[in-house]
């Protein structure tokens, strides 16, 4: 299955400190049998968007809490488009 799940609070948010984060992710993403996909950030408002694919939507949101970022906004995404 496929998730999108949003951060927000993270205005100002550099390119550094946003890899590393998603870097915390990708370390252990494996204990719960998620992948990030890919990841998207918008310092202005703050808002980060995580594209993954994993179990089921408890898999991600533990990843995130481990990682030490975690959210409540989080969306299976099942119908796909080009």
């Amino acid at each position: 299955m496929r998730f999108i799940d949003i951060h927000k609070g993270m205005n100002g948010v550099d390119r550094p400190s946003f890899e590393e984060a998603h870097r915390k992710d990708t370390e252990i993403q494996g204990e719960e049998g998620v992948q990030f996909l890919h990841v998207w950030a918008d310092p202005a408002t703050g808002t980060a968007f995580c594209l993954s694919e994993g179990p089921d939507k408890e898999a991600v949101l533990r990843v995130h809490a481990k990682a030490g970022h975690p959210t409540d906004e989080i969306y299976e995404v099942s119908i796909e488009a080009e």
